[in-house]
């Protein structure tokens, strides 16, 4: 109550401000403030040179204005006849004259002139107190109000038909939409259905949509809005949004309330910079109270999404508020053929479009990118002028999602072009030689994205943990455009430059994090996180000494050594198998898991036009990184290396 008087008396404080001002230039009239004269004395006054500035004429009232040296204003009343000698003598004096026309009206036309602007801010004022009784959202006394948007039965339902390959997500959130539809089942029991979830999961793979699929399953009203928007600039804004958000949930009971991306409010509290009284934590405090507090909130669910759960706070977390943390990952293969199968059910495709071979191609996609490839396609097609999507077009679309569009803009010169070759063509065979390595899909010179060149490895299956063997295995095959270079034109380029990048990444993860040095052994060596909005590496917090970090910079290095002599050796060894892919990748830009055993067999392989497709796990050899997989990484030959 005390911050609304204050506003109160803030509003009534800058409407007599403005009247003020409005009506300072009215009631402040040099010429209503002069002493009045007759005609003759102020004849008097010109010819002994006491008048100064401009006489000033005012032909609708009949009066002379004008003020003597002295600085006293002064008005007389003259008649039509006595004009023409009084501008004569003012002439003659030396004394500048002006006429104005005016009438009995001028006083309400000034009257009104002075009152505009004060007419004006009342006139805003006004609309604004109406828009704001009216809900508008545009008042200055809406700024406490919530930005959620009711999404009620009425409007298109989104089910748990429109989301696939999520089903243990779903499973669990079926118990939600039980109890919302039929409360007593578990009130018989006195069991308290959970008041918050909380979906984690990376970008992209559904956690918004689930939570709209619960609220059309469920048939009660929906709740959305960002943690962005209860946070403002004015203080205390983000709480009263948080209160007016649960008495609107508590009308509507039962209800969802979903809280995308709550992170943006549920940080941890105490961590920054500013000290802990700050607007974001207030608001975090708030919804803290409003999920279990002295208050009851009987009917209202809270479902939130993030992909950033190591950064809320525990208070939030703890069980009356988020009970249930739910894992939203990205789907497997049989969960990726089963989200392609729902965007395309929309999209006329033909018959040799194969959905089951689409998936494998597809390891690591979020729901997202999935989406995008079935988008991707359907705009390949039509720019071709095609009625139906061909398996082509969503081959072309996979890779434009990993690596970018096609560049064959960007012409090579004839020797970079065949530097280019080799390169590729060295990291091919060694996935093609080296035990535990991912095998080639395709290996192709056509610049994309950044990309030069590229080989796009293509696992069996989907894998969850990697052995020490495969992560060896891919660490030199990440070496091998760089041996090839060496050992063909006895000179180096910059396109190794992210294989190197990958390369020592995952070697210093095997050592500090995976526990896969003989050296050092099963230990995790690394920096314990501080606090997170302070910055994790601004605080020196390191578990480690410097004898160890110095031991570990020697295993990364060895590692790393014996990686590339390992390809080295390989490559040295098939030397011919490489002069056979680099030729036939010059010829034919493009070469498949297929043709590439053919050309490394020695055999004579039919030039054909090169067909787009795609897969995971692209090598991007270029000086900047690529889209190659993101955090598959490049690993490892067998421990003799």
């Amino acid at each position: 109550m005390k911050t609304r008087y204050l506003k109160i008396a803030g509003l009534v404080a800058l409407i007599i401000v403005v009247a003020g001002v409005a009506f300072f230039p009215f009631y402040w009239n040099p010429k209503k403030s002069s002493t009045q004269v007759i005609f003759s004395d102020f004849m008097d006054l010109v010819e002994t040179g006491q008048i100064a500035g401009t006489v000033v004429f005012n032909e609708g009232t009949h009066t002379i204005y004008a003020h003597v040296t002295a600085g006293q204003h002064l008005r007389t009343i003259y008649s039509k006849e006595a004009t023409g000698p009084l501008q004569e003598l003012l002439k003659k004096k030396g004394i500048r004259f002006a006429i104005e026309s005016g009438g009995g009206g001028s006083i309400w036309l000034s009257l009104l002139f002075n009152m505009l602007p004060f007419l004006l801010i009342i006139g805003l004022f006004v609309m604004m107190g109406r828009r704001s009784q009216m809900g508008g959202g545009g008042g200055p006394m809406s700024f406490g109000k919530s930005k959620a948007k009711l999404h009620d039965a009425t409007k298109p339902k989104v089910t748990f038909a429109d989301v696939a390959g999520e089903e243990e997500p779903k499973e669990e959130l079926l118990e939600v939409i039980e109890f919302l539809k039929h409360p007593q089942k578990f009130q018989a029991l006195h069991a308290k259905i959970p008041r918050g979830l909380l979906l984690v999961g990376p970008p992209g793979c559904g956690k918004t949509l689930l939570a709209k699929a619960v609220a059309g399953e469920a048939s009660v009203p929906f709740f959305s809005l960002s943690g962005s928007e209860f946070v403002e600039v004015f203080v205390g804004v983000g709480a009263s949004r948080v209160r007016d958000l649960f008495e609107q949930a508590k009308k509507n009971a039962p209800c969802l309330v979903f809280i995308d991306e709550i992170d943006a409010v549920g940080r941890h509290r105490g961590a920054g910079l500013g000290g802990g009284n700050d607007e974001r934590e207030q608001t975090l405090n708030q919804l803290l109270v409003a999920m279990d507090g002295f208050e009851a909130n009987s009917g209202i669910i809270v479902i939130a999404a993030t992909n950033r759960p190591d950064i809320l706070d525990p208070a939030l977390l703890r069980p009356g508020r988020f009970d249930r943390r739910i894992i939203v990952d990205n789907p497997d293969s049989k969960g990726r053929k089963a989200i392609l199968q729902v965007h395309l059910r929309e999209i006329p495709v033909a018959p040799d479009v194969n959905v089951d071979v689409l998936a494998k191609q597809t390891p690591g996609f979020s729901g997202a990118d999935l989406a995008s490839v079935v988008n991707e396609g359907a705009l390949l097609a039509a720019r071709r002028e095609k009625k139906m999507v061909n398996m082509v077009d969503f081959d072309e679309a996979v890779e434009r999602v990993i690596a970018g569009p096609l560049r064959r803009s960007r012409a090579l010169t004839p020797k970079e072009r065949e530097m280019v070759a080799y390169h590729e063509a060295g990291h091919a065979i060694l996935r093609k030689l080296i035990p535990h390595a991912d095998p080639p899909h395709k290996v192709t010179i056509i610049s994309r994205g950044m990309a030069l060149g590229y080989v796009m490895g293509a696992p069996p299956e989907d894998r969850y943990t990697r052995t020490r063997s495969e992560l060896l295995a891919e660490v030199s095959v990440a070496m091998g455009g760089r041996v090839a270079e060496d050992l063909v034109f006895g000179e180096i380029t910059t396109g190794a430059s992210n294989d190197f990048e990958q390369a020592t990444n995952m070697v210093r993860r095997m050592v500090t994090n995976f526990g896969m040095s003989d050296k050092l052994g099963p230990v995790t060596l690394g920096r314990q996180g501080g606090p997170v909005f302070l910055g994790r590496d601004m605080i020196d917090s390191r578990n480690y000494s410097e004898e160890i970090a110095y031991q570990i910079d020697q295993e990364v290095r060895r590692l790393l050594d014996e990686a590339y002599q390992y390809a080295h050796r390989t490559i040295e060894a098939n030397r011919e198998k490489l002069n056979r892919v680099a030729k036939a990748l010059i010829e034919r830009e493009t070469l498949y898991a297929e043709e590439l055993d053919d050309v490394m067999a020695g055999k004579v392989v039919a030039l054909e036009p090169s067909r787009p497709t795609a897969s995971a796990g692209a090598e991007a050899d270029i000086e900047a990184p690529t889209a190659a997989t993101p955090d598959a990484p490049p690993v490892a030959p067998p421990a003799t290396a």
